[in-house]
This record gives C-alpha cells, structure tokens and sequence, in this order.
C-alpha cells in the first residue's frame, strides 16, 4: 500500500539535478535497474534558468527525453516559485513541464537528497574515521559545511528509510576545551548568538580564523576556506590552528547529532570544504570530540564516522530515489508537480 504524499513510482526516464548557488549537476535514471549517467555540469550564471540550463546540457546527451525531472536545492520548497539562496535562478515546476515536455517534477532539499544516497554507499565512496561499525537498519546522520552547515537525518522505521530534512547547522556551538574559552571571547558573534554555521561553513572558516589569529596576536586576513586550507598546507600556525579548532568543534556537533537521533548507522561527512581538511579529520581530533559525551563514550565509540568519497553525493541520493522510490518515505506534499494536476500537491 502507497500512503497519500509518497510515490507510486516515477515515468522513465528520470532526470535528477543537484541546484547549487554556482553550479548546476544533472544526470539520467533511464529505468528502475539503471546506473546513474552523469550528463554534465554547467554554472548557473551561464543560463537565465534551469529549463535552458537543461536544453543545452541533458538533451544533447540522451535520445529518449526524460519524463519525470526530481530536483535538489539548497534551502525550503515553499510554492510554485522557489528562489535558489545563492544564484540568481527561481525554479518553477509548471514552467518546466510546459517548456520541457516532463510528465512530472518534484522539488526536494539538498541535504535531503545526500541523506538518500546513505544506505547504498560502500567502498571508495567512504572513508571511515576512527572506530564503530555500522548496524544494519538503523539511523544514519549526514552533514557538511559549504556555503552552509546542511544536515539531514535518515531513519529506519518500518522497514523504510525515511530522510528528515532540517536546520540543524544552525545548533548552538559553545566552547569545551581551554584552548576554546580564549578564542571563543574573539568571535564574531551573529544576531546575538554563536550557531554552528556560523564557524563550520563557507562564511564560518574565516570568522573562526579571524578570532584565533586575534587570540594568537598574528595578523592575518582569511577572506575564504580555501585560503585558509592553502594557507595551513604552508604551515602558516593561525591556519593551521583554525582548522585543529573546527574539526574538534565539528566532531561536538556531529556526536551531538549521532547522540540525538541514535545514529547507529553512522555519521557521514559531505560539503564542499570537507575533502579540503580531511587531514585535520583524520588526525584525531575530531573523533576524540565526536566521542567525548560524557556518560555515553562507550555508546559513541561504536558509532562509525565517514567522510563522504563520491563526487556526486546528492546526484546519487535523487538516483536511489529515482530507482526505489518505495524505499524511501519522502514526503511530496507541496513538493509534487504533474501535467495533470497541474499543481503543487498540498
């Protein structure tokens, strides 16, 4: 039996597209048995929106249109218009099905999409830190800093996987450690209040960086991660230390992740900015902090921790999706679009 607001199963093929604030991925699903087929990138300050973005980059690469378009973005689905927080495009549905002839699109989060890819990943797709090991149908736990801090649960109930979509890159983030009560006084603090995003994100990086070097009385102006990644693979100390600081920071919140929704399927590592400090992830630090939940080190030293290896983790969450749509409970109200109704269903 299908609930009302799950899927019956989608028309082939399907095409499944990750919407960032920079680049556009899109790849096909052509029937339920198929490998995914990467179709290719593009920026999505190349095309005015995402129907064009789709003519030029997926129509060339397959004989046989898609029918059905599931879609990931960075932020809420609200309406028949969904602005994207960092470009310029507004994705709406029904345009798409009148310009490119699509039986069906369906709009889901971005994290929620990662959260998807979770039980299929095995190999080279992970990397596990540390110890734990992964219990077979359990909850699993999914975050990573980008131009955000994203997160996601993926629990197991009745015998389905159901993701669950939130905000929670935006938890408190205090200081534990010595070393953290002198340079937390040095933060900036936003709207009042210090959140996990606002340290362990694309903006956070240089926050953090700019309070350690305050701390550390060196001057040093970090205007991105990726400076502060060169910069510490220089040796430069408030580099260096910044990233010794996030991860330990990251791997509380993580374990206070894994500790809430009893993540023992593990606890898996994704965004933009976490391959750049996998070196800084492995060293120790973040799973000394991860397990440090005092009267629970035992519980947390049986949860496995991963850092994400596939290069197209929400790409592959929307392609399980596409393949099983019965194993997933994702709900779709407000979220659905069809030629037929003609609507978002409520």
């Amino acid at each position: 039996m299908t609930l009302p607001g799950l899927s019956k199963g989608f028309s082939y093929p399907v095409l499944v597209a990750d919407i960032g604030g920079t680049n556009a991925r899109f790849a096909l699903v052509d029937h339920s048995s198929a490998p995914t087929r990467l179709c290719g990138t593009t920026a999505t300050a190349d095309h005015p929106d995402i129907a064009p973005a789709i003519r030029e980059t997926v129509f060339p690469e397959t004989k046989e249109r898609p029918k059905t378009a599931i879609i990931a973005v960075a932020g809420p689905v609200t309406g028949n218009k969904i602005p994207l927080t960092n470009a310029a495009w507004v994705i709406e549905p029904l345009k798409m099905i009148a310009e490119l002839g699509l039986e069906e699109v369906i709009v889901l989060n971005d994290f929620e999409a990662q959260a998807l890819a979770l039980p299929a990943y095995c190999g080279a797709d992970v990397e596990q830190i540390g110890s734990g090991t992964v219990r077979e149908a359990s909850a699993k736990f999914v975050l990573g800093p980008g131009t955000g801090l994203g997160a996601a649960a993926l629990i197991h109930a009745a015998r389905t996987w159901v993701p669950v979509p939130g905000e929670g890159g935006h938890v408190e983030l205090g200081p534990v450690s010595d070393e953290d009560y002198a340079i937390w006084p040095h933060i900036e603090r936003v709207g009042g209040r210090l959140g996990a995003e606002q340290l362990l994100s694309g903006t956070g990086f240089p926050r953090l960086a700019q309070a350690v070097s305050l701390w550390m009385g060196l001057e040093r102006r970090f205007e991105t991660p990726a400076s502060i990644t060169m910069a510490a693979d220089d040796n430069d100390p408030v580099a260096v230390k910044t990233l010794q600081v996030a991860a330990r920071a990251f791997g509380r919140v993580a374990g206070d992740f894994a500790l809430s929704v009893l993540a023992r399927g593990g606890v898996y590592l994704t965004g933009g900015i976490t391959p750049r400090i996998a070196r800084f992830l492995t060293d120790g630090g973040f799973r000394a902090s991860f397990e440090a939940k005092a009267p629970h080190e035992g519980l947390m030293a049986k949860i496995p921790t991963f850092i994400v290896r596939h290069p197209n983790p929400a790409l592959e969450g929307l392609a399980s999706y596409a393949r099983t749509p019965a194993a997933f409970a994702v709900d779709l109200y407000g979220r659905q679009w069809s030629s037929a109704s003609g609507a978002g269903r409520d």
